[in-house]
């Protein structure tokens, strides 16, 4: 019987983790997660993996696991419940952070919390989950048990030896694994590129407890809200200077209150506060873990940077720490940030200037001693952009894997009788747009955003006799984005516009003449200007 693993997203980019295992034709999904917008993705909020093929087959479909609760790798999972609604497995931490979300979207989920080690059978599937190291506390690897083999998906890990959890990587039991036998290894790629290992969770430690220890007055400590770990990092840190603290930012209260409840965040008596308690204490006595770490224009940092914060005002005194790196395509936003929090004289520590931020992810002497201890028969790299997956293969190719194979999403790995190959673009696997108007595919909306952000817009305005074809008033011309000096450029417009409707034959119809109208103006400002505006044309019938 074959065994397909098939890549709906994050190979290829970062973010969009989604992978599915096939097995005599029922299927079970690997993480279901999202990706936050690039640049040029103008009013996007949040980008998903495109479930349409999956939803065609929704009867085929058994469960869904999950490695860890990281927002690339559940975000999009409420969604798809929406659609195909089926069990879903992962430690309880990962399930409580889905929880929320899959709530928040009044979807009904069959969710079960899965303890280390722990086999479970769901139709054909057995598999069973791994500890490894993150930067979220319960983060896992799957091993799946299937007719061509163990199949190992290592979900997010580093070869954290402090972890601030204390609970490591399982290497021993991955080792146990690879003795006897692993067919494929599917790794995180993301720090494929840099050499060495990744600093401890730990180090930041020190760092931390002397930054919140030398600010002379507030301290706003900015991480990921899932990030757990180094939200207890700082909570250490704060609770070493005695200082009071709130937690700010939504998904900040959300996450830090499930975490308090599975047991996985300790917070020491008579530390924590409400912000409007904080507020009315001596600011050198107080400090804020808050979000915002990514540039996000309302996340809370973002809002006290530009000043525009309902009841925190920064002063000159205030230490702020981003204790994060950017996504890819959060660089400008968290610069930004930063550049505004300094214009108010507030001292910014950033990964850049200091030692506040180690990744959750594995360096390259962690991913070969990873695949040294497994020992796989036949290696993909996931998780990354085309060059993590590119290094993450040249690493297994040096450790001696037989069959290395970079993959991209839409890709599927056909494992059977004991021989692997690869069909291309197998699946659906284009970007799903979430922006202010809901889900779906907005590439064209996308288009035109780019059209105007580039081009500008004009507006041509008239009112006109349908019958007779006589212009009653206008065509009166405005643009925005254009030109400095747009006159020359909206009188050629008008003339054009004119010119344009005296050729059509009458009676007119709206239909017509606004096509005529946007043609006629777009191809005479061209003309002039080599630029190509979108045109709207507003036509009163008379």
């Amino acid at each position: 019987m074959s065994v397909k693993v098939g890549f709906l997203g994050g190979l290829g980019e970062i973010g969009r983790n989604c992978a599915i295992v096939e097995i005599g034709g029922r299927i079970a999904m690997i993480d279901c997660g999202l990706m936050f917008p690039e640049e040029d993705m103008l009013g996007v909020d949040l980008v998903f993996p495109d479930f349409s093929d999956i939803i065609a087959r929704a009867a085929d479909v058994e469960c869904v696991i999950l490695t860890h609760g990281h927002e690339d790798h559940v975000g999009s999972l409420a969604y798809f419940l929406r659609e195909v609604n089926v069990p879903v497995y992962g430690t309880p931490m990962a399930i409580e952070f889905a929880r929320s979300r899959v709530e928040e979207l009044g979807v009904e989920a069959d969710m079960h919390h899965v303890d280390d080690l722990e086999w479970v059978k769901v139709g054909p599937f057995k598999f069973a989950l791994v500890r490894v190291s993150h930067s979220v506390p319960q983060a896992t690897g799957v091993v799946l048990d299937t007719p061509e083999g163990m199949i190992v998906h290592s979900g997010d890990y580093k070869l954290d030896p402090t972890p601030i959890d204390g609970v490591p990587t399982d290497l021993p039991t991955f080792a146990g694994f690879g003795r006897q036998g692993v067919r494929l290894l599917l790794a995180d790629s993301t720090n494929a590129e840099i050499p060495g290992y990744v600093p401890s969770e730990a180090s930041l430690a020190k760092p931390l407890r002397d930054f919140v220890a030398g600010a002379e007055g507030r301290v706003i400590l900015a991480c990921f809200s899932s990030h757990i770990h180094r939200v207890q990092q700082a909570i250490n840190s704060v609770a070493a200077s005695g200082r009071k603290f709130a937690f700010l930012g939504r998904s900040m209260l959300r996450n830090t209150e499930v975490a308090q409840d599975l047991g996985l965040l300790t917070i020491p008596k008579g530390l924590h506060v409400e912000m409007k308690d904080l507020v009315e204490l001596p600011s050198n006595q107080t400090a804020i873990i808050c979000t915002g770490s990514q540039g996000e224009p309302f996340a809370a940092l973002s809002l006290m940077a530009s000043g525009e914060h309902r009841s925190i005002h920064l002063e000159p005194d205030d230490t702020v720490i981003i204790s994060a790196t950017p996504i890819p395509g959060n660089e400008t936003a968290v610069s930004r940030v930063i550049n505004n929090l300094m214009r108010r004289g507030v001292r910014v520590w950033h990964g850049r200037n200091a030692q506040v931020h180690v990744s959750g992810h594995a360096a390259q002497e962690e991913i070969k001693t990873f695949i040294n201890v497994i020992r796989p028969q036949a290696f993909v790299p996931v998780h990354g952009e085309y060059r993590h997956l590119r290094a993450n293969a040249e690493l297994a190719q040096q450790m001696g894997v037989d069959e290395v194979e970079i993959c991209l999403d839409g890709d599927v790995v056909v494992l059977e009788d004991g021989k692997m190959r690869v069909e291309r673009k197998a699946l659906s696997a284009g970007y799903v747009y979430l922006d202010g108007s809901g889900i779906g595919d907005v590439e064209g909306v996308l288009r035109d955003r780019r059209h105007l952000a580039d081009d500008g817009a004009v507006i041509v305005t008239l009112g006109i006799d349908v019958q007779t074809g006589e212009i009653v008033f206008g065509p009166d011309v405005d643009s925005h984005g254009l030109s400095d000096d747009p006159e020359e450029l909206h009188k050629r417009a008008r003339e054009a516009v004119i010119a344009g409707l005296d050729t059509l034959e009458k009676p007119l119809d709206l239909d017509t003449i606004r096509r005529k109208v946007r043609s006629s103006a777009g191809r005479a400002i061209k003309k002039r200007s080599s630029r190509r505006p979108v045109v709207f044309p507003v036509v009163v019938e008379m």
